[in-house]
């Protein structure tokens, strides 16, 4: 028999009672489950990808994915909705090895298999006698997959809108969440008409609640709202629990239609930062994937809220997907990491491995051919910010943030343009309507301050793709792209606001890489970095002074030295007065006649603005005080690099200058500041020592 329709027969066949043993150790049946443990926290391993976007099946790493979305567990097979690119449904079988259930090209068709068309596959949920249901988010439609790979469409025509009714003439707008009830129906997050809908065994279609418009409010049916749903799971008493992503929230739906929110205040304090997944245990513990924070926390019955995995050191990319195994641990799929993850307890016994998170660096950046986000495409533009420089914020902290990208000046109103073809993923891709940080995010690329959707006098660029929401006062809301839809290299974004600049980030939050890398048409640096100063501060962060013979006096004993250089750049056709961060920065420690004494063979290169880290101190980290735009109103920054702490790769480490165990006598500091293109600073670079 085909191993594809053995695996599928098993699922049929063996059902729950045998679902810990393919995947998990088979231990003996308790008499009653065992109690949730609270406060868990997880150790993070690889089920498959490699953090590479692709289409190539197989065992672990050999795997790869587009945009894995939902994850479903039965019979101990594990599903994946995988979107983007490959548009298919795939099963981990008995193996380990991920292989093809159904789709693999985008469509919509009904069929057997590979025959099968899917557009933009989201949440996947599977009934008692082993279908699995799939929310096709850019076919507006729900699916359904047999164990033998059968698709069959269950309702939705493809066409986006609202209608209840019969199956074909029913509507929806995205859906993004599924669930099956007890009995047997579906439950739908529609997630773009902000209501959640029920399929009855017949396929006709109801709405059980939410309106017409986003918002927040409990009630009964039709009186409540919700701001894009994504993901359904009922608990254990058969509430519906809602992931209300925008409205950062928990909802729950009765089965009489009647809206609680669970966890959440409107414009209160914010508990959780985009849910986003969600699943729950025997016993009514939740568990939640957060968009914007990148991890997944655990929601007790008696509401209180721990992260289980995901910080700001190892946060995940998007935690998209969640599904509960037999033995409590969690399944997770991380779309933009290219990664499915198993999440188990950590114990004294399995010590600190470092877990493979988010998007390899070897995953591929898009495609831009040279192009710039302003016309002409391939002319030249002027550069006013790189990765990795200081930022301020409105309240006079000069050190508020790392720059996440490159910046690219454009006029007020001039209309931004996608640089490469890309398909949007994210379920709330656009952000902070009206502020000078409203962007869009489309695949790989974030394009920030622009009116999304708008020319400069706020008309509709595409309404089509990118829908301008107004409130029951006719005053513009936001702008909603849904996830699944596809813009050409080219095509109109938005405009310039008032910043006068685009800003271009590539990866997701945490794992922004350097978008210079990108390479754009008749860019170019030949202009070396400069070197205004170069300081060694004492465990006060107070300068040392004191000089003999020209060279800076130190004591041997001297602890928690720290070694900072004030340097900055330009590309070739910069204003004069644009400052632009550095690449790299490291230093050297020659001896008197100039060798680099032992350690010291090679810089220590010790900043590399290659990836964004994602801790919130790595500014203060990577520069000292008096960085920034330190004068109100100034137009320059200052870059006051701090070489001795590490700030590279994604990694994040403070450091000190190690003096006690060399010699009295004279040494040398060199000091190595580059920028991307090569161009090294040759002029100020070196600092005398004295050391006594």
């Amino acid at each position: 028999m085909d191993r594809k329709y053995w695996v599928a027969a098993v699922i049929v066949l063996t059902g729950a009672a045998l679902a810990a043993s393919f995947l998990w150790p088979r231990t003996p049946a308790p008499l009653a489950p065992a109690a949730t443990p609270l406060g868990w926290q997880a150790r993070i391993d690889l089920l498959g990808g490699d953090g590479v976007a692709g289409s190539t099946t197989g065992v672990a790493e050999q795997a790869r994915f587009s945009d894995p979305w939902g994850v479903a567990l039965g019979g101990g097979v594990l599903f994946v909705a995988d979107a983007g690119d490959n548009n298919r449904i795939l099963y981990r079988g008995l193996d380990g090895s991920f292989q093809v259930l159904a789709g693999g090209i985008e469509g919509f068709a009904d069929g057997q298999g590979s025959s099968a068309r899917f557009n933009t596959p989201s949440g996947i949920a599977l009934d008692a006698h082993g279908n699995l249901y799939v929310a096709d988010t850019g076919n507006h439609a729900i699916r359904r997959v047999t164990p033998l790979g059968q698709v069959s469409t269950v309702a939705g025509d493809g066409t986006p809108g609202f209608a209840d009714g019969a199956a074909a003439q029913a509507r929806f707008n995205g859906p993004m969440g599924v669930a099956v009830g007890a009995d047997g129906r579906v439950y739908v997050a529609d997630t773009w008409n902000d209501r959640i809908r029920v399929i009855a065994a017949d396929g006709s279609v109801s709405t059980l609640a939410g309106g017409a418009l986003p918002g927040w409010a409990d009630g009964m049916g039709a009186l409540a709202r919700f701001d894009t749903p994504t993901d359904l799971q009922f608990d254990s008493h058969g509430n519906l629990w809602v992931a209300d992503l925008q409205n950062n929230a928990l909802r729950t739906v009765a089965s009489n239609g009647m809206v609680s929110t669970r966890v959440g205040i409107p414009d209160g304090e914010r508990v959780l930062w985009g849910p986003m997944s969600l699943a729950i245990t025997h016993d009514d513990v939740v568990y939640v994937g957060e968009r914007l924070s990148g991890r997944v926390v655990q929601l007790s019955p008696h509401g209180h809220i721990v992260a289980v995995a995901g910080n700001d050191a190892q946060r995940f990319a998007r935690p998209a997907g969640l599904a509960l195994a037999p033995d409590g641990s969690l399944l997770l799929a991380d779309a933009d990491a290219y990664r499915i993850h198993h999440l188990v307890p950590r114990t004294a016994t399995t010590g600190e491995v470092a877990p493979q998170l988010g998007p390899s660096a070897d995953n591929p950046l898009p495609r831009n051919q040279g192009r710039w986000p302003l016309a002409p495409q391939l002319g030249w533009h002027e550069v006013t910010g790189t990765l990795g420089e200081v930022r301020g914020n409105f309240s006079g902290e000069s050190r508020h943030h790392l720059h996440s990208g490159f910046d690219v000046r454009g006029d007020v109103g001039q209309t931004v343009l996608a640089i490469a073809s890309g398909k949007v993923s994210s379920p709330a891709s656009t952000w902070t309507l009206g502020g000078q940080a409203e962007g869009l995010s489309l695949d790989k690329l974030d394009y920030i301050h622009m009116k999304v959707g708008r020319d400069a006098a706020n008309r509709a660029l595409d309404p089509n793709r990118m829908q301008l929401v107004h409130d029951e006062a006719g005053q513009l809301e936001r702008v909603r792209v849904r996830r699944g839809t596809r813009f050409q290299a080219g095509d109109a974004l938005g405009s310039i606001n008032n910043q006068a600049h685009v800003h271009l980030a590539v990866g997701p939050s945490g794992y922004e890489r350097n978008a210079v890398r990108l390479g754009f048409s008749n860019y170019a640096d030949h202009v070396a970095p400069k070197i205004d100063d170069i300081a060694l501060l004492d465990s006060n962060n107070q300068r040392l002074t004191e000089k003999l013979g020209g060279r800076l006096r130190i004591a041997r004993e001297s602890n928690g030295l720290q070694l900072v250089v004030e340097a900055w750049d330009q590309v070739d056709n910069n204003l004069p007065r644009r400052r632009l961060g550095l690449y790299s920065l490291g230093y050297q420690l020659l001896d008197a006649a100039g060798r680099p004494v032992p350690g010291y063979e090679q810089p220590h290169t010790n900043l590399i603005f290659n990836r964004m880290p994602p801790q919130r101190e790595a500014v203060k980290m990577a520069y000292a005080a008096d960085s920034g735009i330190t004068v109100h109103g100034s137009s320059s920054t200052r870059f006051r690099y701090v070489l001795t702490n590490t700030v590279r790769d994604g990694l994040l480490a403070d450091g000190a200058l190690q003096l006690a165990g060399l010699q009295p006598g004279n040494y040398t500091i060199r000091i190595s500041a580059k920028d991307f293109s090569g161009n090294e600073a040759m002029v100020g670079r070196e600092l005398q020592l004295l050391l006594q």
